[in-house]
């Protein structure tokens, strides 16, 4: 009685009062339903980080020409990249590899074969376009031997190329959501200046054990498995270890450089698209996702604090400031080359560009352009490959010149 007459006195009457009170009340309660589905969607793409998944299609088939030995693919950024890719799908064929550009138009790349397809074949539209080309060790037509990696995680499948006097190794690491195939493409050229080359798994990556929670930590506990190919490297007479690692592989390989036992074994890193500061990635992906700025804030907040273990079930928070290489620029103490397109599309270039503005003295970029993600040796093979023989050479690091 007494509100309604003030709100007569005041001029509002009781309806509109009431009227009022519920748009509050719906207010708040739409808030609220804005706040949770922003909540839950940042909880959900902070598991999709650290959460190992399958291959997944990022194109389409659209004619497969057995007699002229030709596929059309849906156009993206990747599939109309010029040199030798590979291409993932399912039916007759699980993996082809293709080449040129034959003809493209805003829609559709048609590119030649470079894996015969008999004429009874069947593939199923959805396809993944990659880099790998190379998708086992015999088509690389050198000798090599399979081997197992003692780690705390339990014994971690490689594959061993042998080359030169066996002093100096490299170690390749490959990427996130890949395995050690993504590595194959480095072993020629690391070959051709006689050392060898050993490519290696890590937990959770769908060829070594499984971690107890089975997440990825993006570099903060990989590094641990990578750690024991090195003592494996030098109990079999390694005496130098340069370190390759690719995209999530080049974020192990600083650790390594960082934190490794064997760190004076440690000769050089070389880098091949690489997470360099993981903030800066999220950040990238996120723009593509169009997400709001709270929800990639709120998405790195969980996976970096213990509060968010819960919801991740990362088991332990990402140490990001750990695994931010441009912020600990200072502590590193080895050569390293970034190769690196400025287009990349997946791990943008910015950080790369950072660490060698703080660190020129040690830090070499070769800066690719349309190259996209990792598919720097598949754009221009020539270039990677002088880039990273000339590197290794003015640094005194092939085989043949291995310490006595």
């Amino acid at each position: 009685m007494h509100a309604s007459r003030r709100a007569a006195q005041n001029g509002a009457t009781p309806a509109l009062v009431t009227a009022f009170r519920f748009a509050i009340t719906a207010l708040g309660g739409a808030l609220a339903l804005v706040l949770t589905s922003m909540s839950l969607l940042s909880l959900r793409v902070a598991r999709q980080v650290i959460t190992p998944a399958n291959r997944r299609p990022d194109t389409r088939l659209l004619d497969l020409d057995t007699q002229a030995q030709t596929v059309t693919l849906q156009r993206t950024a990747d599939t109309v990249l010029p040199g030798r890719y590979g291409l993932f799908t399912t039916g007759t064929e699980s993996y082809v590899k293709v080449g040129t550009v034959l003809s493209a138009d805003d829609e559709t790349v048609t590119r030649k074969l470079l894996t015969h397809v008999g004429s009874g074949a069947h593939l199923a539209p959805d396809a993944a376009f990659s880099g790998w080309y190379f998708s086992h060790p015999d088509e690389l037509h050198l000798d090599w031997t399979p081997e197992l990696i003692g780690s705390a995680v339990g014994p971690c499948p490689a594959w061993r190329f042998p080359a030169g006097d066996g002093t100096t190794w490299v170690v390749q690491v490959h990427g996130r959501g890949t395995t050690r195939s993504e590595a194959l493409r480095a072993v020629p050229v690391f070959h051709a200046l006689g050392i060898t080359s050993l490519v290696v798994s890590y937990r959770n990556d769908g060829e070594a054990p499984r971690s107890r929670t089975g997440t990825y930590a993006l570099g903060a506990t990989e590094w641990r498995d990578v750690d024991a190919a090195i003592g494996f490297a030098r109990r079999r007479g390694a005496r130098r270890v340069i370190v390759m690692g690719w995209s999530m592989g080049g974020a192990i390989a600083l650790q390594l450089a960082l934190n490794s036992a064997h760190r004076d074994a440690i000769a050089g890193l070389v880098l091949d698209s690489p997470v360099i500061d993981w903030r800066v990635v999220l950040d990238y992906q996120a723009g593509i996702m169009n997400l709001p700025q709270p929800v990639t804030r709120l998405a790195i907040d969980a996976l970096g604090s213990e509060w968010g273990t819960a919801f991740t079930r990362a088991g332990s928070p990402i140490p990001f400031d750990r695994l931010d290489v441009v912020a600990r620029a200072d502590e590193l103490r080895h050569p390293v080359l970034i190769l690196h397109s400025d287009d990349d599309g997946f791990v943008p270039s910015d950080a790369s560009h950072d660490l060698l503005v703080a660190r020129p003295d040690l830090v070499e970029l070769e800066a690719f352009e349309v190259a996209r993600h990792t598919k720097l040796w598949n754009y221009d093979q020539d270039r990677w490959s002088h880039a990273i023989s000339d590197w290794m050479r003015r640094h005194d690091l092939s085989g043949a010149t291995a310490d006595s």
